[in-house]
């Protein structure tokens, strides 16, 4: 067990993006067309997480042309060449498999502006000090 550890520590990526169920991401997949190369942008919504180590992935769902398109990535694939987080929604749950089902302004999620603690500082900071 403790070679297999090793082994991922080696092929794995140093630095994993922080992404987390619910979020809105940008996928930067490095794309072969003949002899040339591009980054292409995947846009969705992450719906589950799998897998741990160098076997974690992340599924992320979007809706093109009316038809709801899902992609598995690994994090670790040497393809995926980055992973921004455009919004965090707020769920939950785990899984959002729900969101296969709905279509249009129903598949989106509440939206989360930062930590409670970072908005209570923020208020606390405007107030007047007597």
């Amino acid at each position: 067990m403790h070679r297999l550890q090793t082994i991922e520590q080696e092929l794995g990526k140093k630095t994993l993006p922080e992404v987390r169920i619910g979020d809105t991401v940008e996928v930067h997949y490095l794309i072969k067309e003949g002899d040339k190369e591009r980054v292409q942008l995947f846009i969705g919504t992450v719906i589950a997480q799998n897998g741990r180590g160098i076997r974690r992935t992340v599924t992320v769902r979007r809706i093109v042309q009316g038809e709801g398109v899902e992609r598995v990535f690994p994090l670790h694939n040497p393809r995926v060449k980055d992973i921004v987080s455009v919004r965090h929604g707020e769920t939950r749950r785990a899984k959002l498999f729900f969101l296969r089902d709905r279509v249009g302004k129903k598949t989106r999620l509440r939206e989360v502006f930062g930590d409670k603690e970072e908005v209570e500082t923020g208020a606390e900071a405007d107030a007047p000090q007597a």
